[in-house]
């Protein structure tokens, strides 16, 4: 199975919110990630990620010619300018299938030829046993646990630190 990075279109809006609108996808992301996901929603997000930026690199994830999914870096500032942050998500039906392990591994070496970064982090719930593997298999560190750092519907709970180092 092909995976592809490409940048979003606006005609993806009904793939990401048929996919995205999962409560299974929303437990382990930001609360800036809603649920329910709507159509408009989709679009907001979409237009989002086609605003020009040069500190954040929004890629849709492409597999057999939709859009499964969504993987981003975004740049750090200040003395944190040598790093980027991950995040990503995937539809459930294509979970365990190694789809975001490839879609970690491509961006993340896009960002470092694009960026003079030398670090890329990512921050999953400890709970998140999927996205933990994900980044494990694509090279990721776990530099620590960071205890009861995260609050998610009402839970306080552990978030982990991974990274990846140009070297």
């Amino acid at each position: 199975m092909d995976v592809i990075l490409r940048k979003w279109c606006r005609e993806d809006a009904a793939d990401v919110a048929k996919y995205a609108n999962n409560e299974k996808i929303a437990q382990y992301l930001r609360d800036i990630f809603p649920h329910p996901y709507t159509l408009e929603d989709a679009r907001a997000f979409i237009e989002t990620c086609l605003a020009e930026n040069e500190c954040c690199l929004f890629q849709a994830v492409e597999v057999d010619g939709r859009a499964v999914g969504s993987i981003a870096l975004s740049r750090g500032s200040d003395v944190y300018r040598k790093n980027a942050e991950l995040g990503y998500w995937l539809a459930e039906e294509y979970w365990g299938q190694g789809i975001m392990t490839e879609a970690v591994r491509q961006i993340c070496w896009e960002g470092f030829q694009v960026w003079d970064i030398q670090r890329i982090y990512a921050e999953p719930f400890a709970h998140n046993a999927g996205s933990r593997r994900v980044l494990e298999k694509a090279g990721f560190v776990l530099e620590g646990l960071q205890r009861q750092s995260v609050f998610k519907r009402g839970v306080v709970c552990d978030g982990c630190m991974y990274a990846l180092l140009r070297e």
